[in-house]
């Protein structure tokens, strides 16, 4: 059977033409007909994955799948080479009227059935020959299933180079606060002392944990759909009678993939739906990384606590009401997408009750959850970029606000000091009853301590930096030196 048919493949990365998707800081966004620019989900709003993951690009992924699938048929010999230059010259998104194909859609609860008629259409004005091998053979899930996993795949690449920029900054913030002192919060309230370097250097952390996932979905998943309508490949065997079943399904699978760029499963996955579960978990996941940084921005840059600012640049932040107010949107709009993405996943786990060989239903519930999560995980990570990179710290307030509590902060260390002369039960209720004086009172805990005939003598004895925030930082500064040794895997290497 031949094998070359001749063609050049685009790679969709770099490709400028069509079924590319272009990174812009704009973001080209959904054209018209898609409607849906993210008025109301500023998070995603006119950032590049919006325009990875509008109806246009689904649409073009789809009319990439259908040329693919006639060129891996062209190089085993069941479709004219011919007919597969045409089919895939045809195949350009601009020339599809998406608005009347959506609602096109309705009539068949997908868009591949008038996607078809449409794009047969095209094919046949250019060549009528060529005309009877678009969709030889395939079912609409083969189709979809394979441009939502082009889509995704386009988005991940997105996302990645976004997250790149996430663990470059958060390292350099690590690095430089090494040993910036910082109280250390649990459940709201000062605890003991740490380091900006350790916070930042646990954002980092689950940002290379979220990076983990997406490049494991990438290696490991994105499998193209080929099974034919119930998943035996035989509308695809049907049209090479001569050919030995077994290996003609091996083969044109893997022609298949390797004409996208994707893998190829072992088996169709129609309602075995794990690389969609597998993209949106890893999405969900992203997005609740990258909350964990928002939240801590917002809880520090309240007016009362102000050791970190939003970068404020142009418009960014402005009341409407009132001029004194620089609001930290980066963080907000990423929180909110945090907070979102939870449900969105669970919507998508819950679709892998797949009845029989193909679902009524829980297949289509899938696309619009995946789709939102894709643009939450990648309007959150382009926002990530500049609020991490441009994020302004204040230690001296740091410092202050370490010791607003009149020394109680070091309270554990105290008691570790006292406990060997006092006994632990002793100097534990000593402190607690000092604690409390010097929280009534507004007296540091030294001062209350050393008026105590029973420790002064004690406290005296002890290290002259025993009250020194700064002093009781423990191991914060080699613990973010020891996260800081684990890289960011290279793109593309794994």
């Amino acid at each position: 059977m031949p094998t070359d048919t001749g063609f050049t493949t685009a790679d969709p990365a770099t490709d400028t033409g069509a079924g590319a998707v272009a990174r812009t800081d704009e973001g080209a966004g959904p054209g018209s007909a898609d409607g849906d620019l993210g008025l109301l989900s500023p998070v995603w709003a006119a950032t590049p994955v919006a325009a990875a993951v509008s109806d246009r690009a689904w649409l073009q992924a789809m009319l990439d799948a259908e040329a693919a699938l006639s060129r891996a048929q062209a190089r085993l010999g069941t479709v004219p080479a011919s007919a597969a230059r045409v089919i895939t010259e045809a195949a350009r998104a601009d020339r599809i009227d998406l608005a009347a194909l959506a609602r096109q859609a309705r009539e068949s609860a997908n868009p591949v059935v008038p996607l078809v008629r449409e794009f047969t259409a095209l094919v046949a004005a250019r060549d009528p020959a060529a005309a009877p091998y678009v969709h030889r053979g395939s079912t609409s899930q083969d189709i979809l299933d394979t441009a939502t996993v082009l889509v995704v795949g386009r988005a991940l690449r997105l996302i990645r180079a976004d997250l790149e920029r996430v663990e470059e900054a958060l390292a350099a913030l690590a690095r430089e606060h090494r040993d910036t002192l910082i109280a250390g919060r649990t459940l709201a309230l000062h605890a003991v002392p740490t380091t900006f370097g350790l916070k930042a250097a646990g954002w980092r952390h689950l940002v290379l944990d979220a990076v983990g996932r997406l490049d494991a979905l990438s290696a490991d998943g994105l499998p193209v759909q080929l099974g034919g309508a119930a998943g035996t490949l035989a509308g695809y065997l049907v049209n090479a009678p001569d050919a030995d079943p077994a290996g003609y399904a091996v083969e044109l699978t893997d022609a298949f993939a390797e004409e996208l760029g994707l893998s190829a499963p072992l088996v169709p996955w129609h309602t075995l739906r794990t690389p969609v579960v597998d993209a949106a978990t890893a999405a969900a996941f992203l997005c609740g990384a990258l909350g964990k940084i928002a939240v801590d921005v917002l809880s520090l840059t309240r007016t009362e606590v102000a050791e970190v600012h939003e970068p404020a640049t142009g418009a960014r932040g402005v009341s409407s009401a009132m001029p004194h107010k620089r609001n930290p949107v980066l963080a907000t709009a990423i929180r909110s997408a945090a907070l979102q993405a939870p449900q969105l996943a669970a919507t998508v786990l819950g679709c892998l009750l797949s009845e029989d060989e193909r679902s009524a239903g829980a297949w289509h519930a899938e696309w619009e959850p995946l789709r939102a999560l894709l643009r939450l995980a990648g309007g959150a990570a382009h926002q990530a970029g500049p609020l991490v990179s441009q994020l302004s710290l204040d230690p001296g307030r740091m410092r202050a606000n370490a010791r607003i509590t009149g020394g109680r902060i070091v309270s554990e260390r105290i008691a570790a000091v006292l406990a060997p002369l006092l006994g632990k039960a002793r100097a534990r209720d000593l402190l607690n009853e000092a604690s409390a004086r010097s929280a009534r009172t507004g007296e540091p805990l030294a001062d209350v301590l050393r008026q105590d005939s029973r420790v002064a003598g004690l406290l005296a004895a002890g290290p002259a930096d025993l009250f020194e925030p700064a002093a009781y930082t423990g191991a914060a500064g080699p613990l973010t030196d020891r996260a800081l040794t684990r890289r960011l895997p290279a793109a593309g290497g794994r």
